[in-house]
């Protein structure tokens, strides 16, 4: 499985990113629980990641069964070419693979495992 996503500590704003790296990191800790290899792809809005080239990378490194594309990333409407772009290295670098979206950070494993062979 390959997670791609926000990483919040890397999302400009007035906020508290702990919470939601916290969530994560619950999300992460459920595939382990179930015995299930996971990587992540996270990168930053603030402007110190090339996005499609860290996308591009981890989408390479090896076939995927699924690829689950996080809400930070899709719920955003200025954010929307950003997930087309995304949606489209998937579909050109990891083509066999399921694309799964999750509705918070600590349901990733669930919205993954929808797609589980």
């Amino acid at each position: 499985m390959l997670v791609i996503g926000l990483d919040p500590y890397r999302v400009p704003g007035p906020w508290d990113p702990a919470p939601v790296a916290a969530m994560i990191a619950v999300g992460m800790t459920r595939f382990a629980e179930a015995g299930v290899g996971v990587e992540s792809c996270l990168f930053g809005l603030d402007g110190s990641d090339d996005i499609e080239a860290v996308v591009r990378e981890a989408l390479d490194r090896r076939p995927w069964e699924v690829v689950v594309v996080g809400g930070g990333v899709r719920k955003s409407e200025e954010r929307l070419e950003l997930f087309e772009r995304i949606l489209n290295l998937v579909h050109s670098h990891a083509p066999g693979a399921a694309i799964a979206f999750n509705s918070t950070p600590d349901d990733t494993y669930a919205a993954a495992a929808r797609w589980l062979a």
